[in-house]
């Protein structure tokens, strides 16, 4: 694939750190303060889209990729970005949704009169400046330096209501995700450096960086050391920052589980997964049906857990553990159609999920219940909203024509094309499906169907503000849209195995 030298991955990333800088600058007027944000990812969008014609397949685009070096510090270990059609999945989608984030969190944010609304929309962007730095990130040494900026720049988020909880939730998200982070990825990096001279990543799926001799046991410590050390990815055991992240506000929530945090971490291991190893050595060293086991029992007993959880946000929470294993799942089949299975579900997860938990905060705001228990009979006095939570369950579960079909589909497919080992991850998928019914329709049952709890009325109750409602319509919308067209980001995940 031809490489041309393009500051646009550089500057995609920039537009977020700016807009954070002058939302602190303009924090004493909440709508300027707002419009920055608004700006800032209208801009980062555009920069993102401007990049498609240059990086998509051909017939449609150019098929290129560009690369951009902002310095050197050794041979083989600089600060380079890279724009091609995997970075692509995860910018497009990330930048799109801060989009309608920003509307729904100024929504939420004024209805509930939260308090440092201006270090919550700087933490933010910076969120997103991380987020896609880790996209454009051409080798390991720089997607390590931008995971770290995320992990760093939403602890003031988790944070936000500076009470106990709060304080707890984020005591217990920093240290996880900076503990493995230093523990397990900076030595494997040092150690891959010291391999083999270099932390670029390869510019195909199957050849990796190591070369020929490496000792195998070594290869194969570094590689669980990767897995286990991007732990924004949720794989247990390493998961349980993220349900104490639940005391954030609901579009903190949705940054961590659909926007930025734990894609962060799917991404990069994905990416180290199959542009450090390689699908050829990751094959050779049998290494591709262990981890597929390995996260398939966070897929079963996350999904189990979920099923215990009265508390909306909670149940969501285990729900997206086990939905995040789905991606290195997909990955880790070593098939075409298991590897396009997982990284669809990158884009496919992020807007059925930021949709669940736009619908958890507008439910709040409308009712100021958090409980599935109490939630009998305000379907029918919030239809949008539930009728969005109710399509993007659909689309977790996997049922067509929502996005998630597309997901389950290809990793069906992708489980068959396995040599051996096919009906164990079948078995896998088929028990996960039964439990994501099993944790989501009773909660549009008991909306739509069920009674008021003994002494409630529904008189008074309505919709959130539109400014909550939109942003749920939009992302339901297209979560509808991308099942039915699924070559929308198809196009683009054919192009990385391809």
């Amino acid at each position: 694939m031809d490489s041309v030298e393009s500051i646009k991955p550089l500057a995609a990333s920039l537009a977020a750190l700016v807009g954070a800088v002058l939302v602190m600058l303009s924090g004493r007027n909440p709508n300027i303060r707002e419009s920055w944000s608004s700006v800032a990812s209208l801009v980062m969008f555009a920069i993102i889209m401007s990049i498609v014609p240059d990086v998509a397949p051909a017939p449609l685009g150019k098929g290129l990729t560009l690369h951009y070096t902002l310095f050197s510090i050794l041979p083989g270990l600089s600060v380079t970005f890279r724009a091609d059609a995997f970075s692509m999945v995860f910018a497009m989608v990330a930048s799109f949704l801060w989009i309608i984030a920003v509307f729904y969190s100024a929504g939420y944010m004024r209805g509930l009169h939260e308090h440092a609304q201006t270090r919550f929309n700087a933490c933010f962007a910076l969120a997103l400046f991380g987020a896609v730095g880790v996209a454009f990130s051409d080798n390991l040494f720089t997607l390590y330096l931008y995971y770290e900026i995320v992990s760093v720049c939403t602890y003031p988020l988790v944070a936000h209501h500076q009470d106990e909880e709060g304080y707890e939730g984020a005591k217990k998200y920093i240290v996880y995700l900076t503990t493995t982070a230093k523990g397990l990825i900076l030595p494997a990096m040092i150690v891959i450096y010291v391999l083999t001279g270099t932390l670029d990543f390869a510019h195909n799926i199957h050849t990796g960086i190591f070369p020929q001799g490496v000792n195998d046991t070594l290869v194969t410590i570094l590689y669980w050391c990767c897995i286990l050390g991007f732990a924004k990815n949720g794989i247990m055991p390493f998961h349980n920052w993220l349900p104490g992240a639940m005391v954030a506000p609901t579009p903190v929530s949705a940054l961590l589980h659909a926007v930025a945090v734990v894609k962060v971490g799917v991404f990069c291991t994905t990416r180290v997964m199959l542009y450090v190893f390689g699908t050829d050595l990751m094959g050779a060293l049998n290494l591709g049906v262990p981890t597929a086991y390995f996260v398939s029992f966070t897929i079963l007993a996350a999904s189990i857990i979920a099923l215990t959880k009265d508390n909306l946000k909670a149940r969501l929470a285990y729900s997206t553990v086990s939905q995040l294993s789905y991606i290195v799942l997909g990955v880790a089949l070593l098939t075409v159609d298991g590897i396009q299975g997982g990284i669809v579900h990158i884009a496919n997860h992020a807007f059925s999920k930021i949709t669940l938990f736009f619908c958890a905060g507008a439910i709040y705001v409308a009712t100021h219940k958090k409980y599935i228990s109490e939630m009998g009979g305000l379907g029918r006095t919030m239809p949008f909203t539930f009728g969005a939570f109710a399509i993007a369950s659909l689309s977790m579960i996997g049922a067509p024509p929502v996005a998630g079909f597309v997901t389950k589909w290809k990793l069906l497919v992708g489980a068959m094309e396995m040599p051996t080992h096919s009906m164990g991850i079948l078995l896998v998928l088929l028990a996960s499906t039964l439990l994501n019914v099993a944790y989501f329709a009773p909660v549009t049952y008991k909306a739509f169907f069920g009674k008021r709890p003994e002494g409630e009325v529904s008189a008074g109750i309505k919709e959130a503000p539109l400014s909550m409602v939109i942003p749920i319509l939009i992302a339901a919308a297209i979560s509808v849209y991308i099942g039915i067209f699924p070559d929308t980001i198809m196009l683009f995940v054919k192009a990385v195995t391809g």
